[in-house]
C-alpha cells in the first residue's frame, strides 16, 4: 500500500513538473517577443495565466481522482480481505462442527464395541467356569470314598464329582408317581436320563458262596431273576415316552457283580439291551458320566457360541458403521481441502493484481525530454 501512495505522489510531481516548465516556457518565450507586440504579449500572458489556471484546476482534479481511486481500492481490498476471512471462518466453524459430531459418534461406536467385547468376555469366562467345574477321569478313578461306598450314595458321589449341580437331580419324582434315584437333564436329543441304584446282594453271595453244582445252579437263577426283575421295573418305571430318553440306567455299586453279570450271564445283558436299561459299575459309570459331561458341554458350547456368533454379526455391524462414518469424515476433509484450494487460488490472484498495480511505471522518454531545455543553467538567468 505504501508504494501505491508514493507512485501517486510521482505522478503528482511530474505533472506539476510539466505545469511549472511550461510556464517558465511561456514566460521565455513572452519576454523574446518584440516591444511592438506588447498588447499581443499581455494578451498572450492573460491566456498563459488562464491555461495555467485551468491546468492547475486539472492537476487539483486529477490528485482528487487519484485519492478517489486509491480509496476505493482499499475498499476493494478491505472488502475482498473481509470476505476471505469470514470464508474461512464459516469453514472452521464447519470442520469443527463435524469434528466434533464424528468424535462423538465414534465415543457411542467405541462405547458399543466395548460393551460387545464385554458381553463376548463374559461368555468366554462362563466357558471357562464351566470347564472348571468339570472333574477329570483321573479325579474319579482316584476317588477312594467313590470305590468304598454302596448303593445311592456312591452313585451320588459319582454323579456329583463328575457333573455340575444345574445338570442333575436326586430322588426326581417323574409324571406317573415315580421316583428316580437320579434324573440326569440333558437336553433333546435325548433327553432325560434316568439312574436307579440296585444292588442284588442277597443272591450274588449266594452265588459266591454255593460250594456244589446244585446250590451254584440255583444260586444263579435266583441272581439272574434278581437282576432281569430290576431291569423289566426300571423300563416300566423309568422310560416315559415325550418325558424321559428312550433309555435308562441301572448302577451296580460293585466292579464283581458288574463282571460275573458280563462273564457268565450273557443272556440277562442281551435283555437289558433289549429293555434299553444299560448296566454300569463305578468304573463304566464314570465313563458313562463322562460322555455326559461331554454331551452338556457340548450343548453349553452351543449355547455359548450362539452368544458369540450373535455379538460377533452385531460387532461387524458396528465396524461397518464406523468404516461408514469415517468415509464420510474423510468427504468432509476432502471438501475442506478443496475450499481451502479456492480460497488459494483467490488470494493469488489478489496477489497478482496487486503487483501488476504495484509495477505500473511512466516513461522518461519523450514529452520530458523536450521541455529539458528550459530547466537549463542558461535558461535561468534570463528568467530572473
Amino acid at each position: 500500500m505504501s508504494s501505491f501512495n508514493d507512485l501517486l505522489i510521482i505522478i503528482a510531481l511530474i505533472v506539476l513538473c510539466l505545469v511549472i516548465a511550461g510556464l517558465i516556457y511561456q514566460l521565455n518565450a513572452q519576454k523574446k517577443i518584440t516591444k511592438a507586440q506588447d498588447e499581443q504579449m499581455a494578451v498572450s500572458q492573460a491566456e498563459a495565466t488562464a491555461q495555467t489556471q485551468i491546468n492547475l484546476v486539472r492537476l487539483q482534479q486529477i490528485t482528487e481522482n487519484m485519492a478517489s481511486k486509491q480509496s476505493e481500492l482499499s475498499g476493494r481490498m478491505q472488502q475482498s480481505q473481509t470476505g476471505v476471512n469470514e470464508r474461512l471462518d464459516a469453514l472452521g466453524k464447519r470442520l469443527g462442527d463435524g469434528l466434533t459430531e464424528s468424535a462423538e459418534k465414534t465415543g457411542v461406536n467405541l462405547k458399543n464395541l466395548e460393551n460387545r467385547l464385554a458381553v463376548i468376555d463374559r461368555a468366554q469366562q462362563n466357558i471357562m467356569a464351566l470347564s472348571e467345574n468339570m472333574v477329570s477321569l483321573q479325579d474319579i478313578l482316584s476317588n477312594k470314598q467313590a470305590r468304598g461306598a454302596f448303593g445311592e450314595i456312591q452313585m451320588q458321589d459319582l454323579v456329583r464329582a463328575a457333573l455340575p449341580t444345574d445338570t442333575y437331580g436326586f430322588q426326581v419324582t417323574l409324571s406317573n408317581g415315580k421316583r428316580a434315584d437320579c434324573l440326569l437333564k440333558l437336553p433333546n436329543p435325548p433327553g432325560a436320563i434316568a439312574i436307579d441304584s440296585k444292588f442284588p446282594l442277597e443272591s450274588f453271595q449266594a452265588l459266591r458262596s454255593a460250594d456244589n453244582d446244585s446250590l451254584k445252579t440255583q444260586a444263579s437263577r435266583a441272581f439272574a431273576a434278581d437282576v432281569t426283575k430290576h431291569l423289566r421295573d426300571i423300563h416300566v418305571k423309568y422310560i416315559i415316552p415325550g418325558e424321559t430318553a428312550e433309555s435308562a440306567v441301572m448302577f451296580l455299586p460293585s466292579e464283581s457283580i458288574y463282571a460275573e453279570l458280563h462273564e457268565n450271564f450273557r443272556t440277562v445283558i442281551e435283555l437289558s439291551f433289549t429293555l434299553r436299561v444299560w448296566i454300569v459299575s463305578p468304573a463304566t459309570m464314570m465313563a458313562t458320566l463322562n460322555t455326559v459331561r461331554a454331551v452338556l458341554k457340548d450343548a453349553r458350547m452351543r449355547e455359548q457360541a450362539s452368544v458369540i456368533q450373535t455379538e460377533v454379526i452385531k460387532l461387524l455391524e458396528d465396524v461397518t458403521r464406523l468404516d461408514k462414518r469415517v468415509g464420510n469424515l474423510q468427504t468432509h476433509f476432502d471438501q475442506a481441502g478443496r475450499d481451502i484450494k479456492d480460497i488459494r487460488v483467490s488470494t493469488d490472484k489478489i496477489n497478482k493484481r496487486g503487483d501488476k498495480i504495484d509495477g505500473l511505471q511512466f516513461s522518461n522518454e519523450g514529452p520530458d525530454q523536450d521541455l529539458e531545455p528550459p530547466l537549463t543553467s542558461k535558461a535561468l538567468p534570463e528568467q530572473s
